[in-house]
């Protein structure tokens, strides 16, 4: 059963200081929504029973963004 990631939990950060740090970081904003987006889109291709092939591909792209908001917020 897919279950959706933690992003919050991962980054070490309350959800709370990501989202004041967001507030007044345009960048931010944008990679934590298009993170949202691949969470998505893994959640949904494991649910839909993807090729691991294909689930991996999304999750490497979630990993790209998920890596670049790390570095926004280090």
């Amino acid at each position: 059963m897919p279950v959706k990631h933690d992003l919050y939990q991962d980054l070490g950060l309350s959800k709370e200081v990501v989202h004041e740090r967001r507030a007044i970081d345009k960048r931010l904003d944008s990679l934590l929504t298009q993170y949202d987006a691949a969470d998505g889109e893994v959640l949904k291709a494991e649910s839909a029973s993807a090729s691991d092939e294909d689930v991996e591909k999304l999750k490497k792209k979630r990993l790209l963004i998920k890596d670049e908001i790390v570095g926004r917020l280090g």
